[in-house]
């Protein structure tokens, strides 16, 4: 049988629960989070600051590239990436959340799914934009001592700009 003493310091030990914004407040909350990750992503090159955006135990999950698990390889690729994006006539790319698509819903107890679609854009060096692709995509940010993670990504229907 275990004593009142050892369930009341269990008690204590527990987390305190994740308390969310409620409605306009955390889809801009979420909104700003998944505005930093692609800032980073796309216009950035600082793996430290990726890593800080998204959990250990990440799961990415992209209906071309198929599963990116844990922090450390999404990190990884992306900074292998982001390094030849630093030469003058690379690749650069831009998303663009497509209007009206963005929806936040809570998960009580542990964050937020985001869902919406996106269009890419591409351009070599700095020549001209070009829209060539877009796709769906819903993130689950999980809200952790107070940070906003990135935890389960599904990023699907990816189509040409055609």
């Amino acid at each position: 049988m275990i004593s009142t003493a050892v369930l009341a310091v269990l008690a204590l030990l527990q987390a305190p629960p994740v308390v969310l914004p409620d409605g306009p407040a955390l889809t801009a909350v979420i909104a700003e989070r998944d505005a930093e990750l692609f800032s980073v992503m796309f216009d950035r090159c600082e793996p430290e600051a990726l890593a800080d955006l998204v959990t250990a135990d990440l799961e990415f999950y992209h209906d071309r590239g198929g599963l990116t698990a844990t922090r450390v390889a999404f990190v990884d690729d992306y900074a292998r990436g982001c390094v030849a994006k630093q030469a003058p006539d690379a690749f650069r790319s831009r998303r663009e959340i497509v209007p009206g698509t963005l929806r936040v819903y809570p998960i009580p107890g542990v964050g937020a799914v985001e869902e919406g679609s996106h269009l890419f854009y591409e351009r070599q060096g700095d020549g001209p934009e070009h829209l060539v692709g877009r796709a769906r995509f819903s993130v689950l940010w999980r809200l952790e001592d107070g940070h906003w993670r990135l935890a389960r990504a599904f990023s699907i229907d990816h189509a040409s700009a055609e």
